[in-house]
């Protein structure tokens, strides 16, 4: 049975999550986990990324891709390849396919937002989510607002939404965590 493919809609929004090959803790070393997120940053041109987090075994974004795009290409792009060309070992690094949900409405949002968020919470990694340094939530990293229709959230979660960012800016890493 083949995989099904992904179809992306116009400016929707995606929590997309893609796990590593038969669940290593390939990003448990720091360099490592670094990579995916400078594959991500390398790709914003062409996708709003709202939110994200790098777990040991597994990786989950809050994405508008581009119209054109495809999310798996956007996930696992070019990390594989910058993975092995800096670790000498040959192994797959993700597995086949990836999980999609589409954002229906600003209650989804805050929910998808918080999900991703306290993964290394739940994970128990850290005890907060600030403290995770491979997540949007570290704070070192300028991330796209929310698109317009999820800003209008109802109270409590629009102070979640409007974190995200400078509207009318290319976000790009602060200095000293460039990809």
């Amino acid at each position: 049975m083949s995989t099904p493919r992904h179809r992306t809609a116009p400016g929707s929004s995606y929590v997309a999550t893609t796990k590593c090959w038969q669940g290593r803790h390939i990003f448990q070393i720091p360099e490592v986990a670094d990579i995916p997120i400078r594959t991500i940053f390398h790709y914003r041109d062409r996708h709003l990324l709202h939110e994200f987090v790098v777990m040991p075994d597994h990786l989950h974004l809050l994405v508008t891709p581009a119209v054109d795009a495809s999310l798996e290409n956007f996930i696992k792009g070019g990390s594989a390849h910058a993975i092995h060309k800096q670790r000498p070992q040959r192994m797959e690094i993700w597995q086949e396919g990836f999980y999609d949900w589409t954002v229906r409405d600003g209650d989804d949002w805050s929910t998808k937002v918080a999900y991703i968020r306290a993964n290394p919470v739940v994970a128990k990694l850290v005890t907060k989510p600030e403290d995770w340094l491979h997540s949007s939530a570290s704070g070192q990293y300028t991330l796209d607002p929310a698109p317009e229709r999820f800003l209008h959230l109802p109270s409590g979660a629009k102070a979640l939404a409007l974190h995200a960012g400078t509207p009318g800016l290319k976000p790009r890493p602060p200095k000293g965590r460039e990809p």
